[in-house]
């Protein structure tokens, strides 16, 4: 499988299967996109010569396996139960915030407001680490709703995990998801000296950001925010941290949040689709998308810009290394949801990621008594680009691995049929990354 696509003035074509990425001129791009598309390269207007000298070259790439490479042989319906490598503790079903868009409720998660208890939280990395196998390296989200609400336990789970560490030989890297909202002195020192990763939420300009993410009392909450989030980040250093922010049909002219993020000195962003109901007034419709698409193209356009002046940022959506990615069974198997992460709801119940939280449905069991549905952990290790239907012809499927199980169930009512808005986005972020990629790599050997 191959697929041809064109950013600013240059021409690509991907060899799916191999992932070798191929810089094109205008000619030969015409003729792969011929090609891809199953239509006759001779009906294009070249001379017959060009393209027979074309394609000879195009077939001596395959016979390298660089040019329309045949899929690897791998058996459907094997894959086994495996490990639990990750998971979501939910600190507090309760928010100092009221985001107009949570799909989370303002963090109730549609049921009682309430803080995990650090005994359960304990509970949780007991069973964690029971079923991580031989897998050393562990990875522990602390999520909410705000988890620093109920910062108190944090502490105390954090210091029960580095005991377990040092009992069971593993290592866990803690990750905290926070709104920044109380971001204390004391506390950036603690997650600054803790947390593998932070991850701070903002969505960019004041205007855009206060309209969709009040506080309880109506006022916005911009300017706590970003002074608490530049002095985290001013003492984190090196480490890990990312800005993450969320796009509604309010703002499709999302590059502009972006550049404002980097105006306020960050330089790791992620900015992620809105997940809503089309009836809701900032869902993300339709007749959005090619508005959407022209906007990533505007915003890779941007922050090529940057780059290329020694202004680098980091756009999470925008990372990506042909020579050195994940391995096949992660690019088949993607995130994990329900076989090797999981989620768990303060009161220890136990679901296959955040976002499935609250449907009785998928519900996997609970860190309290012990219970786990291995096989609802099958069900889910078998929804693969393997198994779905609409994934095993699709020249993006390594790239987000078959997209989010929850979005397609939120969507479509079935894990194995993703979101097509969805799809459309990555397919445009995974262009733009590669071209992005592809003109880095032709820099430096210049």
């Amino acid at each position: 499988m191959i697929h041809a696509f064109a950013f600013q003035n240059g021409f690509y074509a991907l060899d799916v299967e191999s992932g070798a990425l191929h810089a094109l001129d205008e000619f030969a791009y015409n003729v792969v996109r011929t090609l891809e598309s199953g239509a006759d390269p001779y009906a294009l207007p070249y001379e017959k010569k060009e393209i027979d000298e074309l394609l000879e070259e195009l077939d001596a790439l395959k016979a390298q396996g660089a040019f329309d490479s045949p899929a690897p042989n791998i058996p459907q319906g094997t894959a086994q139960p495996e490990i639990v490598k990750a998971m979501c503790l939910h600190i507090a079903h309760d928010c100092n915030l009221r985001c107009k868009y949570c799909f989370a409720d303002t963090g109730e998660f549609h049921g009682e407001r309430m803080f995990m208890k650090s005994e359960t939280g304990k509970k949780a990395l007991d069973f964690l680490v029971a079923h991580s196998g031989n897998r050393r390296h562990l990875e522990v989200d602390l999520f909410g709703g705000e988890p620093l609400m109920n910062f108190g336990a944090v502490k105390e789970i954090v210091a029960y995990g580095r005991e377990l560490e040092k009992k069971h030989n593993k290592e866990i890297s803690f990750t905290i998801t926070t709104n920044g909202v109380a971001l204390t002195d004391t506390v950036i020192d603690y997650l600054n000296a803790e947390m593998y990763n932070v991850v701070l939420s903002l969505d960019g300009r004041k205007e855009i950001h206060d309209a969709m993410r009040p506080t309880p009392n109506g006022r916005g909450s911009y300017d706590i925010i970003v002074e608490n989030a530049k002095k985290l980040v001013e003492r984190r250093g090196d480490k890990e941290y990312y800005i993450r922010g969320t796009f509604t049909s309010k703002n499709l002219d999302f590059t502009e949040d972006v550049k404002h993020m980097a105006e306020l000195g960050f330089d790791r962003v992620s900015l992620e689709p809105v997940v809503l109901p089309d009836e809701s007034p900032y869902a993300l419709r339709d007749s959005d998308l090619k508005r959407v698409l022209e906007e990533y193209d505007a915003l890779a356009s941007y922050l090529w810009e940057r780059e290329k002046s020694g202004k680098h940022i980091v756009f999470f959506h925008f990372m990506i290394d042909l020579g050195n990615g994940p391995c096949l069974k992660k690019r088949i198997s993607g995130c994990g949801a329900g076989s090797e992460y999981v989620a768990v709801t303060p009161e220890g119940d136990l679901y296959p990621c955040h976002q499935f939280v609250g449907e009785e449905g998928y519900k996997m069991g609970s860190v309290l008594t012990g219970e786990f549905d291995t096989k609802m952990q099958q069900g889910f290790l078998d929804c693969n680009i393997l198994t779905k239907e609409a994934c095993k012809a699709c020249w993006a499927k390594y790239f987000c691995s078959g997209g989010c199980a929850a979005n397609a169930y939120k969507y479509n009512g079935s894990i194995y049929e993703p979101h097509q808005m969805t799809c459309a986005f990555e397919k445009k972020r995974a262009e733009n990354a590669m071209a992005m990629y592809a003109m880095r790599k032709e820099l430096e050997s210049e």
